[in-house]
């Protein structure tokens, strides 16, 4: 096998384990057939915090009613819940709940947990070179 199989073959194994850890949090949840395109919803939220529904729909460029039916099915996940502002009762904040967060997160969460399996299996020399390889990368 040449250099770049290895690479090819190493790789593979390091998304495969990112993968698995992450599908394992999904179903932690519960949720284990939840889309990308939901999860990348559910990120949005989780990236922009106090997020109303007008802005929601700005930032997904997605119309206001579809917002809303998206919204309502996150919330029969239990992902989400809305939440009036305290200083304009007529603001409505989307907000993630912890299994909603989970979901968020469950990649960065898995790449977290992929590093410290890497600290684990590599001497401190050999991490350093690892890190400074990646970072070569463009």
């Amino acid at each position: 096998m040449d250099a770049e199989e290895q690479l090819l073959a190493a790789l593979d194994q390091l998304i495969r384990m990112r993968n698995d850890t992450s599908s394992a949090i999904l179903s932690e949840c519960g949720i284990p057939d939840i889309t990308v395109k939901q999860i990348r919803y559910l990120k949005t939220i989780d990236e922009h915090g106090e997020v109303t529904f007008s802005r929601f729909a700005e930032i997904t460029k997605t119309s206001k009613p579809t917002i809303t039916e998206l919204i309502n099915r996150f919330e029969s996940m239990e992902c989400v819940y809305r939440e009036r502002s305290p200083r304009d009762r007529r603001v409505i904040f989307i907000r993630l709940t912890e299994k909603g967060q989970k979901i968020a997160r469950a990649d960065k969460d898995a790449l977290s947990m992929l590093i410290r399996q890497m600290r684990e299996s590599l001497d401190d020399d050999d991490f350093d070179i690892f890190v400074k390889i990646i970072r070569k990368v463009r």
